[in-house]
């Protein structure tokens, strides 16, 4: 990686403030990827659907290394997430994959079979297709992932 190169990297954001930073962050110049979905809220008297994050707390910035520093500009943004001592990169096919996925209008059914807690599995379907997980976890409604390469734990329903 060289400092002219440019680089997708995981900004930790203040709870609730992914799409405000990411907003601030283009206003300013720096393209940002903040993935939202659609999620049925239910109020006492009224679901209403509404876009959230699909990542709690993180916006992806695509920039070079001596760019990174441009981020704390938005008051939301709290720190670069780092992976091994480094700050973390995503890789682009990453990025359109969770693109590609989110243009979908239906989500993929997820099936666990024949594995244990520990095994190493290659996603399948979803967003995550053909990223290399972990199994933590595994019940009759759910199970969780670990994605090593993005350094995020996926709770995925069956």
């Amino acid at each position: 990686m060289t400092k002219h190169e440019k680089n997708w990297f995981v900004v930790y954001t203040k709870p609730k403030w992914e799409k405000k930073v990411a907003e601030q962050l283009e206003k300013i110049g720096i393209e940002c990827y903040c993935p939202l979905i659609i999620k049925e809220s239910q109020w006492s008297d009224r679901k209403k659907k509404i876009e959230v994050p699909l990542f709690n707390s993180y916006v992806f910035v695509h920039l070079t290394e001596v760019e990174r520093n441009l981020v704390f500009q938005s008051p939301g943004a709290v720190r670069y997430l780092f992976w091994l001592g480094k700050p973390a990169i995503v890789r682009e096919i990453e990025i359109n994959t969770i693109k590609q996925w989110l243009e979908k209008p239906t989500a993929s059914e997820i099936t666990m079979s024949r594995y244990n807690v520990g095994s190493k599995i290659i996603v399948e379907t979803g967003p995550f297709t053909n990223q290399e997980a972990v199994i933590k976890e595994v019940n009759k409604n759910h199970c969780v992932l670990v994605l090593e390469s993005l350094g995020c734990v996926l709770k995925m329903d069956l």
